[in-house]
Formats: C-alpha cells, structure tokens, sequence
C-alpha cells in the first residue's frame, strides 16, 4: 500500500519504484490493478468521506461539478481524443466537491466527453 501511495503522491512510473525499499515494481503494480477490480480504493475513500462527515459534516448546501482534461498518453481505459490537443488521445476528470472543497465524487473518462453529459455519473 505504501508503494502505490508513493507512486501517487510523486508521480513517477510503477517502473521507477525504489526497489530496495518497495520490491518488484510488477509485483506492486498487481497489487494495484487487484485492488482496483474490486473496489478497494473506492471503498477507502466511502470510509473517509463517512468519517469526515461524523468529524466535519459535509457541506451539503453547496455543491460544484467541474471537469478537467489531461494528456493520458499511456493510457488503455477512458481515452478519447482531446479537442483541444487534435488527434492525440487525453482523459478527463468530473469532480464534485462540496462547499469547502472536499472531493465527493469522481469519474474518468475520454476527453471528449462533456461535462454535461456526466453529471447523473459523477451524482451517482
């Protein structure tokens, strides 16, 4: 868990992992694609939300949806071609925050893929 952490955190490629203080970076990067299949991050972030909310109380009088596109060169899920890039593939990110801020919902998708026509994904 701190491998994928750390890759998440730097940015840098499941292939540059410090092997000496992570492992294999394909036995890490498995890891990661498991978990993902069955809903463990997902589920990690419905438990924190859940304990923000006994903590802070989520600021449900006001919501934002907004959207986002990045590159995605290596990408195999949730491409499209970026209208703002030409022909070159990108993704692009629907979040939902509430009043201060705290992301709520996310979904990923092609970059050509409206803001407007995610919004009942991204509330779901």
């Amino acid at each position: 868990f701190e491998a994928i952490v750390y890759v998440l955190r730097t940015g840098c490629q499941w292939k540059a992992l410090p092997s000496e203080r992570f492992g294999s970076a394909s036995a890490v990067h498995q890891k990661f694609m498991d978990w993902s299949k069955v809903g463990f991050f997902e589920n990690i972030w419905k438990m924190g939300l859940a304990e923000y909310d006994a903590l802070e109380g989520i600021a449900w009088r006001w919501q934002s949806i907004d959207g986002a596109m990045f590159k995605a060169p290596l990408a195999q899920e949730a491409v499209g071609p970026n209208p703002t890039i030409g022909e070159k593939n990108g993704s692009k990110r629907h979040l939902l925050v509430d009043g201060r801020g705290v992301p709520l919902s996310l979904v990923v998708t092609g970059a050509n893929a409206h803001d407007v026509t995610q919004i009942e994904q991204v509330l779901d």
